[in-house]
């Protein structure tokens, strides 16, 4: 959620923001303080950003880490039911083979190709239709240590074993992906927020609520998933989040203002 907030309303501000006002936000959304102020200080042990010290009070800027993640982030969050046109059927497949002394790396590789949009049909065996994400995974797989037991090929579906249909059903739990985008649609259709704190909570819960998608939608074309809900659930996140956002900042500004320290 302080991620969400950093990317949301600090980063397009681009103004330092005193913990008071990051407080009055992740608490008006139901976050403890105590917890929030934990957040605060993982962020900055994190490097997202970093804090200036003025009497009692700290002043926090986004480092020129933190600016490169939201933008890598904000990235793939938009992308997600975009149409990047016709897919020429082809896969990039990594095989990967994790070593006995490596076994401690299992869960980072995964989580970082799920977040990549690959799928695990079989064991050992991860894909995506996307083949600009190939710099992405040799990334994950070299700081990860594998390259030596990885191997990897582009190319169509050949006529042996599993067919697409077959493959992208094992790849990934789409019907779970799809419960999801629906359970959103029917939040979004019912909210309707008033001006002020209301439509600012609103406003960063449900960005903090779509960033989740890129972790469980592959974002697959439209050949191999022609009527996808994650295409009409992004239309509609899209028209809310621009429907409310200049609204967001102006309130957010408000906060600023209002919980700055006194001189």
């Amino acid at each position: 959620m302080l991620l969400t907030m950093l990317g949301e309303l600090v980063f397009p501000a681009d103004e330092p923001v005193w913990t008071s006002s990051l407080l009055y936000v992740l608490t008006g959304i139901g976050i403890e303080e105590r917890t929030a102020r934990q957040a605060i200080a993982r962020g900055a042990a994190a490097g997202w950003i970093t804090g200036e010290r003025q009497g009692r009070e700290v002043r926090w800027e986004l480092t020129p880490h933190g600016q490169a993640l939201i933008e890598a982030g904000a990235e793939r969050v938009y992308s997600v039911g975009a149409d990047d046109g016709r897919w020429d059927g082809r896969w990039l497949v990594l095989m990967v083979t994790i070593p006995q002394s490596a076994r401690g790396v299992r869960r980072k590789l995964y989580g970082a190709l799920r977040w990549a949009g690959f799928g695990n049909p079989v064991a050992g065996v991860w894909l995506s239709p996307h083949l600009d994400r190939e710099a992405e995974a040799r990334r994950v797989v070299d700081e990860l240590g594998l390259a030596d037991s990885t191997l990897s090929f582009v190319g169509p579906v050949a006529s042996i074993g599993l067919d697409e249909a077959e493959i992208v059903r094992r790849a990934w739990d789409l019907d779970e992906v799809a419960a999801h985008y629906e359970a959103l649609l029917r939040r979004v259709r019912r909210l309707r927020p008033r001006a002020g704190n209301p439509l600012l909570f609103t406003h960063v819960q449900l960005v903090n609520e779509w960033q989740r998608f890129p972790f469980l939608d592959p974002q697959l074309p439209k050949e191999l998933l022609p009527n996808w809900i994650g295409r009409r659930a992004a239309r509609t996140f899209r028209e809310r989040r621009e429907q409310w956002s200049a609204a967001a900042l102006a309130r957010w500004a408000e906060v600023v203002t209002m919980t700055a320290p006194s001189a």
